[in-house]
């Protein structure tokens, strides 16, 4: 990781020192996808089985679990596996339950109410990512409020041979149909559906470029399907005083350098001494990691720097915008209300991201790639639709066609200006 002194800077540097890796070349990569998602609406399931053995090396016939397979394959998950599923579903259950829609209902004019109301989303698709690093916590993180929120038709598809721990969490989440796709062919076929997968309405989770892009260009057909949020590489910046613990840092560090060799680590603190402690700190713990060679390659673009004080340090992670942010600061709360821009926020010594990547509550489905400025992380809220519904009595509307007629006929709008206008004919009884 490079160290740089923030006040010595000028803004162009400043920039490039708060600019995530390059993504691949998406115009190869959108291609690619393009293809994938055509041949999948083409020849539905014929194509899934193509790409799933070209692609996943799958060399069954058999695109979606049955009821034995999903048993058998919770049967084989460890005891000490499951207790750990179960207590984190626990505490996510908990924290997304407690979100509750907020209804609206208000007379905003004499005769006039207007009201929100919510509905589930009828069907939704989960993308959980298998590969090198199967993530068990996903299933969980996208199918519990799902559940909670009511959707009538919850599917999830991961990559072939597909984790016994994603079966058994998905499971006891309550998702009944589970299929070994993975890819952009698995966005493809929930977007518009096959002879097997159904379509669904949106679809959630992470992802490679592949799958990201096979995100993005379903959200942008109207046939095709909605998207919980654009997301990129995962990254996190920790900010710390003088006094936090090195090894702490560097384990918060290294916790998302592993992710992928395109995440990225920002370090900010006023102390020059903090960020050359904690960067041996990384050189040793990183000796010990499986996966070092990960490590290394998002470390090389990473970046930690030398602030003059922690406003400035809450200044430049709002600039960053992270998808996780931790504060390892003695008194961590006092810099919260200056720190808007983020995906999770993890504050003091003994909160380590992934606390809440498993098991404190919260949803590790976070924007990235700077999209915290705009969107949230992951809530119950994301498997609801919210419209609202306007009422209005003989009085309400006799009261305010005027100001809707004189409105509309200012737009040259003259059809909504006698709709109005009808209407108090029909009130008063005149038509």
């Amino acid at each position: 990781m490079d160290i740089k002194f923030w006040d010595k800077l000028n803004n162009a540097e400043r920039v490039a020192a708060l600019t995530r890796p390059a993504q691949n070349d998406s115009a190869k990569v959108a291609e690619i996808v393009r293809s994938i998602i055509d041949n999948i609406k083409k020849d539905g399931d014929t194509a899934l089985l193509r790409y799933s053995k070209e692609l996943d090396k799958y060399e069954g016939n058999d695109l979606e679990f049955t009821k034995d397979e999903i048993k058998q394959a919770c049967d084989r998950v460890s005891a000490k596996l499951k207790k750990a599923i179960n207590l984190a579903l626990a505490n996510i259950k908990a924290f997304h339950a407690a979100q509750k829609p907020c209804h609206v209902k208000l007379e905003t004019f004499p005769g006039i109410t207007c009201m929100t109301a919510t509905h589930p989303i009828e069907s939704v698709g989960l993308y959980v990512p298998g590969g090198s690093a199967p993530l068990v916590s996903t299933a969980l993180m996208l199918a519990v409020p799902a559940k909670i929120a009511g959707c009538d038709e919850i599917i999830l598809c991961s990559p072939p041979p597909v984790s016994d721990a994603i079966v058994y969490a998905a499971h006891k989440a309550g998702v009944k149909r589970i299929f070994r796709i993975g890819g952009a062919q698995a966005i493809a076929a929930m977007a518009y559906g096959t002879q097997s997968v159904p379509k669904v309405l949106k679809i959630f989770g992470p992802g490679n470029q592949f799958v990201t892009m096979a995100k993005r260009m379903v959200s942008e057909d109207p046939n095709g399907a909605a998207i919980e949020m654009p997301a990129g590489p995962s990254e996190v910046l920790v900010i710390a005083d003088d006094k936090a613990n090195p090894e702490l840092i560097a384990a918060d560090l290294l916790s998302q350098a592993e992710h992928g060799p395109d995440s990225q680590v920002i370090l900010l603190s006023p102390s020059e001494k903090q960020i050359r402690d904690s960067l041996a700190a990384v050189d040793r713990q990183l000796q010990v990691l499986p996966r070092k060679e990960i490590a290394q390659k998002a470390l090389s673009k990473s970046t930690a720097i030398i602030c003059k004080d922690l406003d400035e340090c809450a200044e430049i992670s709002c600039k960053y915008a992270p998808e996780h942010l931790i504060v390892q600061t003695q008194k961590p709360k006092t810099l919260l209300p200056k720190l808007r821009n983020a995906g999770s926020i993890f504050l003091g010594a003994y909160t380590p991201e992934s606390l809440g990547d498993y098991a404190s509550g919260t949803n590790h489905t976070l924007p990235t790639y700077g999209y915290a400025r705009t969107a949230s992380a992951l809530g119950t809220d994301d498997f609801r639709r919210r419209f609202t519904v306007s009422h209005a009595s003989k009085k309400g509307i006799i009261g305010i066609a005027a100001t809707v007629e004189a409105l509309a006929a200012a737009e040259g709008l003259d059809a909504h200006k006698n709709a109005a206008a009808i209407r108090v004919k029909a009130a008063k009884g005149t038509i």
